[in-house]
């Protein structure tokens, strides 16, 4: 792991929730309210509970098991599993769990692209 990946993954270990909630309560203003966040790079996991504007009921959605895999020049994502609180998006969730997606090279970005491949990097269970 490069220094740049070991520190971002510092960062984000020790970014208080509240801040990213105060953060994406402002890009989102007008749209929707987060209320709850976690993320949890270790395990994989992440949870998020919003209330779209004009809605009484929140949203939670919570994903367990996404990485990176990077082959050749290529990087895909994959979500392994995915639930939510509400119907249709559980059946939205169940379209795009457990395929890997490709993540297009933007060559503009792609030294940004490289360190969070390497970041949410796939890990490799020991035979």
């Amino acid at each position: 792991m490069s220094i740049k990946s070991s520190l971002l993954k510092i960062a984000i270990k020790l970014t208080p929730n509240i801040i990213v909630i105060w953060v994406a309560n402002f890009i989102l203003k007008g749209i929707a309210e987060l209320s709850e966040f976690m993320f949890d790079l270790e395990s994989r996991t992440a949870y998020v509970q919003l209330t779209l504007n004009g809605e009484a009921e929140p949203i939670d959605v919570a994903i367990d098991g996404f990485a990176i895999v990077t082959e050749q020049d290529t990087h895909r994502l994959i979500i392994r599993h995915a639930q939510a609180n509400k119907p249709w998006l559980n059946q939205l969730l169940s379209r795009v769990t457990g395929k890997y997606w490709e993540i297009p090279s933007i060559p503009h970005y792609q030294e940004q692209i490289e360190l969070i491949a390497e970041l949410f990097e796939e890990e490799v269970a020991p035979q």
